[in-house]
């Protein structure tokens, strides 16, 4: 992306996230901060395939959001398989920890956003991804020190496309979700937003 348009994108973003006076901003990580779903899906391919499994990674964009044990658990449906889903969901973040992880480079226009905002907003991170590779990878883009509230798979019963993370990451920063702003690049996460009670934004989906 050429910096005309990623200033071009960090304007729109600017401009929809003062339409109202948001006291916290939740963004995703994976697809939305970090620019790695490319390889989130390659260690799920490598994953699956240790299992025998030709993975057609569509799944990953239709899930996005979903913590790693649940799409397991779909795969296992759709492609009448048996694996444990925690020990996928274990073999897969260690593939993309050792092999991807230090590759990971942030979605810029989204993390200048993050950045423009400190101080002047509570800011939090809410994501489907494990508490491990979600600080690695934050930690990598250079974010991990920003982050006042960080919500991951398994701190609440429910992941996206629920309400329940957000809720957390909302009650964490001491905001009401009203006041809150999601940035999002998935369906789930969209649908747990809105559950939530939270106005969001589709960055992958700006003009």
């Amino acid at each position: 992306m050429t910096d005309t348009r990623i200033q071009e994108q960090l304007d729109i973003l600017t401009e929809v996230s003062r339409k109202m006076p948001y006291k916290a901003f939740l963004y995703d990580c994976d697809g939305t901060l970090a620019d790695n779903m490319h390889a989130h899906k390659a260690a799920y391919r490598e994953a699956a395939a240790q299992y025998g499994i030709l993975l057609d990674t569509a799944i990953i964009d239709e899930l996005a959001g979903w913590p790693t044990v649940l799409i397991a658990e779909e795969i296992n449906k759709r492609y009448g398989t048996d694996v444990p889903p925690q020990e996928f969901a274990t073999l897969k973040s260690t593939i993309f920890l050792d092999r991807y992880v230090s590759d990971t480079l942030p979605i810029d226009f989204v993390v200048h956003h993050l950045k423009a905002h400190i101080g002047k907003v509570r800011i939090g991170v809410v994501s489907g991804g494990s508490r491990k590779t979600v600080t690695r990878t934050l930690t990598v883009i250079g974010l991990i020190d920003t982050i006042e509230a960080l919500v991951c798979a398994g701190d609440t019963d429910r992941g996206k496309p629920y309400p329940d993370p957000f809720l957390a990451a909302a009650q964490q920063l001491g905001v009401a979700p009203a006041d809150c702003l999601v940035f999002e690049d998935g369906n789930p996460g969209v649908q747990g937003a809105i559950a939530a009670g939270m106005d969001w934004v589709r960055i992958d989906q700006l003009g």
